[in-house]
């Protein structure tokens, strides 16, 4: 069967490098290729080409099945864990969360090959891969469209997991939770010995959930909390004597490596008596009777998941013959029956314990980035009966980042396990504004705030600054992602793109707070790994160089330095700058290197557009902190 027949042979190439040449279409699932190439397609390009309907129609096959009926009920309802709680706004499916599940690129990529393909009815699909979930659901898809199927299984990458987290890997999924909640307990048991009964004596009516990283290290030895989540905040509850009870996510880093660390360090913030701060780390409420609660909720979920197992039959989205269960179904299974189950009960019940014993709270406040633990927060600080709940999207807000987005009619309430909102969601500025309007976010539900985070571009010119392309060297500043596998492509892709480099080009690397990156890793690169503030940094480099999904990268573009951005097929394109101009995209190792060379020796500045609201008077989060009636929505 020639490629040009009316019923041709496609090659779907899942691997890197060029596809080998035969009687078929070739189609790259993971390459760019060249634009226009009439060879061939490109499914990440036409990802990129039809965002908008793609993403909308990932979204409205995800509600629906949500409003699935299973035996006369909805699919949602019968997954119930409290009272107007159903443990579906909990999985890894509503998450949607790219770091954690790969199938969400991958399911987007199928209906963009559906789209493409069109009337181009195929007589064979070969798949070349070596994901055998992706070729399950290519083999699902052939036979219900009635086409020829044939999967050419290529070697899998090695694997990077240790001989216990193989074996772990290997463990059913009911093993793999108890296993975690008992590393967990055995990490975290230590915090039981802070005292319990610090927040219920609390006078504070404001409360904020926050991670405990990313801190001023110079405040915190000297018994200060300063995150520079919240910068110039900070100083506005102290100059307005506003009491705060503070919630810590503890995450172990560099930093602050362990429980105990984490301890002591509450410890000397809870004693200093110039603030009218109390801090608690969430573990804190660890109990016996919590473990006890986490164990029935495991169990009541695992009951509910086998009772719903016939939910696999409708994975389809409507209007196609697509069948996304293979790519979801470790999704399932782990929101289910595993270590995903686990977390979620533990954060439902050590935030219903904390909120139970707090006083009741006029306002409370966290970050909003779509994580699993949000929902849980949502559900117990309501059902305590506290006042106003702001959510705060405290950093760029992607298009491609699909944590944020649901489809409109999630948001509708019917008063029966109603999607979990807080009663309003504070949004940095018009960028961020314009993406929740454009997803169908309740505008009542919104309200614009200053850009904490970013308060400090006031600070800078908006030019490039001068010295920027006369130096001597190329000063490459690298901005580190929070995903270990995007920072390893990312710094592999410099490594092999550096040769092609001017010989004195100096690289200055800062990696996210929670992905560390080591010199000896990369030893073909000279790197100076710093922690210095990214103001500073930004201050004395020619081009970034950002993965495509950190929010650093915004620093860079507002700032007026020339950004360079990986763009990987393996995954959406989600880059804070997707669609501004001015920013290049390296699709492989010698674009990388071309596109490097070419910011270096642009004198073009960036054609920015406002992204922040940055005024450091604060007016707007004034307004909110003071407010005891509705906020001021947009």
């Amino acid at each position: 069967m020639r490629a040009d027949d009316a019923f041709p042979t496609f090659l779907v190439w899942d691997n890197d490098g060029e596809p080998p040449k035969g009687e078929w279409i070739q189609v790259l699932w993971r390459g760019y290729g060249q634009g226009g190439d009439a060879a061939g397609y490109s499914i990440p390009r036409f990802v990129e080409e039809h965002a908008d309907t793609l993403r909308a129609r990932f979204l409205a096959w995800l509600h629906e099945l949500g409003e699935t009926q299973l035996d006369g009920r909805r699919f949602l309802d019968c997954l119930t864990l409290r009272p107007g709680l159903s443990y579906w706004w909990m999985t890894l499916l509503v998450e949607k969360n790219y770091c954690k599940s790969r199938c969400l690129s991958e399911a987007v990529k199928l209906l963009a090959l559906e789209e493409m393909l069109g009337a181009n009815h195929a007589c064979k699909i070969i798949l070349a891969s070596a994901d055998k979930n992706l070729a399950s659901a290519f083999r699902h898809w052939c036979s219900n469209a009635s086409w020829d199927f044939d999967w050419r299984r290529l070697s899998p990458q090695p694997s990077q997991d240790s001989v216990r987290g193989k074996v772990y890997r290997w463990l059913p999924r009911p093993i793999q939770a108890l296993l975690t909640l008992r590393r967990y307990f055995r990490c975290r048991g230590s915090f039981r010995q802070i005292d319990s009964g610090l927040l219920a004596k609390s006078t504070a009516e404001t409360t904020f959930c926050s991670y405990l990283f990313n801190l001023d290290n110079v405040s915190a030895q000297a018994g200060r909390f300063l995150s520079y989540y919240w910068t110039d905040l900070h100083e506005l509850l102290e100059q307005e004597a506003t009491a705060v009870n503070w919630l810590h996510h503890f995450i172990d880093h560099e930093s602050i490596p362990t429980a105990q660390a984490a301890q002591a360090l509450v410890t000397h913030f809870n004693q200093n008596r110039e603030t009218l701060q109390r801090h608690a780390i969430i573990d804190g409420a660890l109990s016996w009777s919590v473990i006890w609660r986490v164990l029935r909720d495991f169990c009541r979920i695992a009951m509910m998941g086998l009772r719903v197992r016939k939910i696999r039959c409708h994975f389809r989205p409507a209007g196609t013959k697509l069948d996304f269960w293979p790519l979801f179904k470790l999704d399932f299974h782990e929101s289910m029956f595993g270590s995903a189950a686990i977390w979620n009960c533990l954060f439902l019940n050590l935030f219903e314990k904390i909120l139970k014993m707090l006083p009741r709270q006029r306002l409370g406040v966290y970050l909003q980035e779509g994580m699993g633990w949000e929902i849980a927060f949502i559900h117990a600080w309501k059902a305590a009966g506290h006042g106003k709940l702001v959510g705060v999207a405290h950093a760029t807000v992607r298009f491609w980042d699909l944590r944020y987005f649901f489809d409109p009619r999630t948001y509708r309430r019917s008063g029966i396990n109603d999607f979990p909102l807080p009663d309003v969601v504070a949004l940095n500025g018009p960028a961020a504004l314009s993406a929740f309007r454009v997803a169908g976010y309740p505008v009542s539900r919104m309200i614009e705030v200053e850009a904490l985070r970013y308060l400090y571009l006031n600070d800078f010119s908006s030019q490039i600054a001068e010295n920027g392309n006369n130096s001597d060297s190329l000063r490459i500043l690298v901005l580190g992602d929070i995903s270990p596998a995007i920072t390893r492509k990312q710094m592999q892709w410099l490594e092999t793109a550096a040769p092609s480099l001017p010989a004195n080009s100096r690289f200055v690397v800062k990696p996210h707070p929670a992905c560390s990156i080591r010199e000896e890793d990369y030893p073909g690169l000279k790197l100076r790994i710093t922690e210095r503030p990214l103001g500073e940094l930004l201050g004395d480099c020619d081009v970034a160089y950002t993965s495509y999904m950190t929010s650093a990268a915004v620093d860079a573009y507002c700032f007026g330095v020339p950004v360079v951005s990986v763009l990987d097929g393996d995954a959406f394109n989600i880059s804070p700058l997707r669609g501004r101009p001015g920013v290049i995209y390296a699709t492989n190792p010698d674009e990388l290197s071309s596109a490097v060379l070419h910011a270096w020796g642009s004198k073009e500045v960036n054609a920015r557009e406002t992204y922040f609201c940055l005024d450091k008077q604060l007016p707007r989060w004034r307004s909110l902190l003071s407010s005891s009636a509705d906020c001021n929505t947009i």
